[in-house]
Formats: structure tokens, sequence, C-alpha cells
């Protein structure tokens, strides 16, 4: 399984002065891992994930009875049709997103499945 990450390299002690000057690179973080004919993604960019969900029919969610006072619970994407109906609550997506950078999480997705078709695969998952 090869594994292909694009991200800034991290700074040494070294360094510091020569990218000093450099803006910062984007929190945009994509690892891309082949298995057979599909490939899964890594993000942290809200549009992306946005888009992502919304191409499909999916809302943001928490799992029912995870939440704690105002912070929204364990997060899932929920989609029509699915199994979700009784184990998920909507949530806004800006809720969503308090969430998700509060808890540093990584977003992974598929686009296509091994067969070609559209996939829903994702998961959330601790930034490496």
């Amino acid at each position: 399984m090869a594994t292909k990450t694009q991200s800034a390299p991290k700074s040494t002690g070294a360094d510091k002065t020569k990218n000093a000057a450099k803006p910062k690179a984007a929190s945009v973080r994509k690892t891309t891992k082949k298995t057979g004919s599909s490939q899964s993604l890594r993000t942290t960019n809200h549009d992306e994930i946005k888009a992502w969900v919304d191409k499909r029919g999916g809302t943001p969610a928490t799992v029912i009875g995870t939440e704690k006072k105002d912070n929204a619970g364990l997060l899932r994407i929920d989609f029509p049709g699915y199994s979700g109906k009784d184990t998920l609550e909507a949530i806004s997506w800006d809720d969503f997103f308090e969430k998700f950078d509060e808890s540093d999480l990584d977003f992974l997705y598929q686009e296509k499945t091994a067969g070609g078709k559209e996939s829903r695969f994702n998961k959330f998952v601790s930034k490496e």
C-alpha cells in the first residue's frame, strides 16, 4: 500500500530564520492512500469538507447522547436513506466545524469506490 502525503515540511531550529520571510502554508493536508483502484484523501479544509458532503446530499450530525452542555458530541455525516435516522441529530455547519477544530481532527474520505462509483466513505481521525 503506497502512501503519499502533501504537506509543508516541519520546521527545525536550524531553518526558522530561513522560513521567517515565507508566508505560512495553508492548513490543508492531504494524504492519499491507494488500495486497489480506490484512494482515501485527508483534509481539514472546511470548504472542501462541506462541498464533499453537500455533493452527496449529506448533513452534519452528532451521535445522540454524546453531546455535553452546549458542545456537539461525536461527529458524523448523515446521508438520507441510511441507518442514522434514530441515532443521529442534525447540527449546524458552524457547530460541526467548531467541534471538528476543537477536537483537532482530520476528515478522511474517498471520491470514488474501487468500482468507480461515487463514494460516501468518510471517517473522522486524529491528526497524524
